[in-house]
């Protein structure tokens, strides 16, 4: 076996987890393959030899482009900066591809990536990277060019927004699949009373811009807001379909055979907290929805 076969076998081993750090970072599949790609050339670029600890190399790379490409977002400033939707990982109500299971190891659900999206770029490496993968900070602080203390600093007020924001949900898949089907029966029943039932009196609804009608707000608070808000929903002529989105119980609606919207739902103590709707067509279209067929 010569150098680059031998380079390429152990890229393959950690593939899987370069694309987890990736994804978490980028909230975005197409982009985390994207810095995968990138990491796998430069990894071609340098000489193998001295490079002590492979693993670590390739996690340090794909963490450095993955901040390189979320600063470049930024400056770019693609969407509005009060809410941007992360791009969701959809498998069938059954269960989820097991090649999907990687990358939502430690309950990586919708509304904890909306989260994320609200961190800084260093806030958010700091994060994941010790957070998430048990990355030292002493090998995080060279990534964001700050001292091990600062680096420390930023993951804390990473944690705080974090702890401070995201609901944990119910981890039960068949509790949270009684509640979505109480939520989605209430809704084509017209039933605002059942609605509220299986709400939180704190819900929170996050929508992307083609999520909400002309004028409306992109987050919505408060059950009895979500309430009408659902209802005029099901009036329209669509057919929603169960689904499993990054890993929780979620829909996915069809308007004249085409997708129309995606939602993720995050439920606590068998209540409804958080909804989280990508509705986008151009982000809809990307998206491999064919396993529901």
């Amino acid at each position: 076996m010569d150098e680059r076969e031998f380079l390429a076998q152990h890229f393959e081993e950690h593939r899987t987890r370069l694309r987890a750090v990736a994804y978490r970072m980028l909230g975005s599949l197409s982009e985390a393959d994207d810095a995968v790609q990138e990491t796998w050339l430069r990894l071609n670029r340098i000489d193998a030899d001295e490079v002590e600890n492979l693993g670590g190399w390739l996690t340090t790379v794909v963490a450095r482009v993955s901040l390189n490409m979320l600063r470049s977002r930024r400056s770019r400033r693609e969407e509005p900066l009060d809410v941007r939707m992360p791009e969701p990982i959809v498998d069938r109500a059954d269960g989820t591809d097991p090649e999907h299971e990687a990358l939502l190891a430690d309950s990586v659900g919708l509304a904890l990536l909306v989260v994320l999206e609200t961190l800084n770029p260093a806030e958010r490496l700091a994060f994941v990277l010790h957070d998430m993968f048990a990355v030292p900070f002493d090998e995080i602080a060279p990534i964001v060019d700050r001292s091990p203390e600062a680096a420390r600093q930023l993951a804390s007020r990473a944690r705080r927004r974090v702890q401070g924001e995201h609901a944990v949900p119910d981890a039960d898949l068949d509790t949270q699949r009684e509640v979505l089907d109480a939520f989605l029966a209430a809704a084509r029943q017209g039933d605002f009373e059942a609605l509220l039932e299986v709400l939180d009196r704190d819900v929170v609804l996050r929508a992307d811009r083609r999520g909400v009608s002309i004028g409306a707000p992109r987050v919505v608070r408060g059950a009895a807001n979500v309430a009408r808000g659902a209802l005029a929903f099901s009036r329209l002529d669509i057919e929603v379909r169960p689904a499993l989105v990054n890993g929780a119980v979620g829909t996915v609606t069809l308007r004249d055979g085409r997708p129309f919207a995606i939602a993720g739902f995050t439920i606590r103590n068998r209540r409804i907290v958080e909804m989280d709707i990508i509705a986008d067509p151009e982000r809809l279209s990307r998206l491999d929805l064919e396993i529901l067929d």
